[in-house]
């Protein structure tokens, strides 16, 4: 499993997507400010749609538009990892400038996302591209299949 963010961890995040956009001419205000500010709070992804109840539950509401929007910017100045989890599903998280990531196993049937951190697999990876003589800058390994309450029920 992998290890929990701190408070810290988080608030640099916030500190670097912060200057990242104002460096793009991007205002921080806004539906693009209240997603970094949720992202930043998260320990794993959330889909586009448990982003905006989530800024709806509270005192922001941005309109669900302006939530992919923050997200497709936020992608595209690689602040945020949209992760595919299967069946035209995508869900974000921080993508941390120290390269600090983990990787998702998924559940086809309850839809289940439980990040996982491996250092063997890393060590795979970094293997596999000194083999190849390629410079790897990005992965990400998503696993599908059944969790455990789902194996046990019809």
């Amino acid at each position: 499993m992998h290890p929990v963010t701190t408070a810290r961890d988080r608030a640099t995040w916030a500190r670097h997507a912060e200057r990242a956009m104002s460096s793009a001419g991007l205002r921080s205000g806004g539906a693009r400010r209240a997603v970094v500010d949720l992202l930043a709070r998260q320990d794993c992804c959330l889909s586009a749609q448990e982003i905006h109840d989530a800024l709806a539950a509270g005192d922001r509401r941005p309109g669900m538009a302006s939530v992919y929007r923050a997200l497709e910017t936020l992608t595209g100045l690689r602040l945020v990892h949209k992760v595919d989890v299967g069946g035209g599903a995508a869900r974000y998280e921080p993508a941390h400038p120290d390269g600090e990531h983990h990787h998702h196993v998924v559940c086809r049937h309850c839809g289940n996302v439980v990040p996982v951190e491996d250092a063997g697999v890393e060590k795979a990876i970094h293997a596999l591209a000194h083999r190849l003589s390629f410079d790897v800058d990005d992965h990400e390994i998503t696993l599908r299949g059944r969790c455990a309450a789902c194996t046990t029920t019809p």
